[in-house]
């Protein structure tokens, strides 16, 4: 009898320490799953639990027809898709900037649930893409992969998500799913068909730089200093022609360098005083955002992720103050 099996026995007669051995090494890649398909973190981890929980109430009837990796997995998705259809995701939120007035952006965003990754969950899959995978991991958790998979049907995402981003086989996806193959086949092809049209117009982008290289840290730094100082022009000089700036909850959008430029005068013409606080979130360059208040602190109001594009940014996402504490920031610094 070897370790899982033991383990399983185990659980089965509710030993709740033998579960926990058992379910332990797939927990960070069935959250990230649940990520991917939701797009929310606070989402994923209710997934998870629910995921776990029905685990542990289906396990006598666990009967190894397939791994228990692939089981968990045909668990998570489903409870996955059951949030996706039901009607509590969270709505716009109103604008919140005091004293500031939005300019009018280029659109309404519909993805106002989206939420950031922090980077220390990133290591949870158990292994890395193959050479059939047709995504290479970071790419897997950036922002805009994460956003465009949320445009798809739910079907259609979850078929993609576990065929080209984990390579289950066909036959495998089709049992998680109570399918056929070539159900799956199909949703397949029509899923790639509409991810490559929503990202059409990003293909010709350069290449991020590495994470971490010296080529990044420059960039950073660049914007880290700009924002800082309120220069605007700086700041513009660092973006691409079709910039992208958005800020869920709130679904205002902005594309352009034009109009990312009237958003950061209209802020910055607030007179406020900035200070940025370095973090990764997606695989991606992230800020903890804080405004000095009149008690002499900077208080938090939001996180930046930024979007490489070569020597340039060409997307920025601002997420709510709430994200700060996912990612080990404080609420509020003192001033220097």
């Amino acid at each position: 009898m070897d370790m899982s099996t033991d383990l399983i026995d185990r659980a089965r007669t509710g030993d709740e320490a033998a579960f926990r051995d058992l379910v332990d090494p797939y927990r960070h890649e069935l959250q990230l799953h649940c990520y991917r398909i939701l797009g929310s973190m606070h989402d994923a981890e209710d997934a998870l639990q629910e995921t776990l929980l029905a685990a542990w109430q289906a396990l006598p009837g666990f009967e190894a027809r397939s791994s228990l990796r692939t089981w968990l997995y045909k668990i998570a998705t489903n409870r996955c898709l059951n949030a996706r259809r039901a009607t509590r995701r969270r709505p716009p939120k109103e604008w919140d900037v005091p004293g500031v007035k939005p300019p009018q952006p280029t659109r309404l965003g519909e993805i106002v649930w989206l939420e950031p990754l922090p980077d220390d969950l990133l290591g949870g899959e158990s292994a890395a893409p193959g050479p059939e995978a047709r995504y290479e991991q970071r790419e897997s958790i950036s922002l805009a992969f994460i956003t465009a998979l949320q445009l798809l049907p739910p079907r259609q995402l979850a078929v993609l998500v576990l065929r080209d981003v984990l390579q289950f086989r066909a036959n495998e996806v089709a049992g998680m799913l109570e399918s056929s193959s070539e159900s799956v086949t199909s949703a397949l092809k029509r899923a790639r068909a509409a991810l490559h049209r929503h990202r059409a117009a990003t293909t010709d982008r350069e290449l991020p730089p590495a994470t971490g290289s010296a080529a990044e840290n420059m960039l950073v730094e660049k914007f880290v200093r700009a924002y800082e100082s309120s220069d605007v022009d700086a700041l513009v000089e660092l973006l691409t022609d079709d910039v992208f700036v958005s800020m869920p909850p709130m679904p205002f959008e902005y594309e352009g360098k034009a109009l990312a430029r009237e958003f950061w005068s209209l802020l910055f013409g607030a007179g406020r005083e900035y200070r940025l606080v370095p973090s990764h979130a997606n695989g991606q360059p992230a800020f903890g955002s804080y405004v000095l208040a009149a008690d002499g602190q900077f208080h938090g109001t939001g996180l930046f992720v930024l979007t490489l594009a070569g020597s340039r940014i060409c997307a920025l996402t601002r997420f709510e103050s709430t994200t700060l504490s996912r990612f080990g920031l404080p609420r509020s610094i003192s001033k220097p």
